[in-house]
């Protein structure tokens, strides 16, 4: 997906899973490309921002060419931590950070939602 040409490089929708990468794919509202976590920060089960792929989705901001980072995590307490952690990081590299918004229900994960609804949260992202 992401060695795709068409795609647009200057924006990176970051998302817990590979399961979550192909629900927005499924939606086909997201033509930038994709960072994949591998999880959330979750304090009770010991997971921190080393056991996620975060250090590469910093490096690749720091690197330039970035203009917008996209954070569509579930609306879990982890979705919300790992959002607020990576929103606090991000922002100091002078990138616009999203998430996504509408349509996305408490406790939910986007990778068991219809199109419809994914397509709706995407759209309807606002910055953090």
């Amino acid at each position: 997906v992401c060695t795709d040409p068409h795609r647009e490089r200057g924006i990176v929708c970051v998302v817990e899973g590979v399961g979550d990468l192909w629900a927005l794919e499924r939606a086909h509202v997201h033509r930038g490309t994709y960072h994949v976590l591998g999880g959330t920060l979750s304090p009770l089960a010991g997971i921190g921002p080393e056991d996620l792929n975060i250090a590469g989705l910093l490096a690749r901001v720091q690197e330039g060419g970035v203009s917008e980072v996209i954070l569509a995590l579930g609306a879990t307490v982890d979705g919300a931590t790992t959002t607020h952690w990576l929103t606090e990081r991000l922002r100091p590299l002078g990138v616009t950070v999203t998430r996504v918004a509408q349509g996305v229900p408490i406790g939910g994960a986007l990778d068991v939602l219809d199109d419809g609804t994914l397509a709706a949260a995407l759209r309807a992202r606002r910055a953090l």
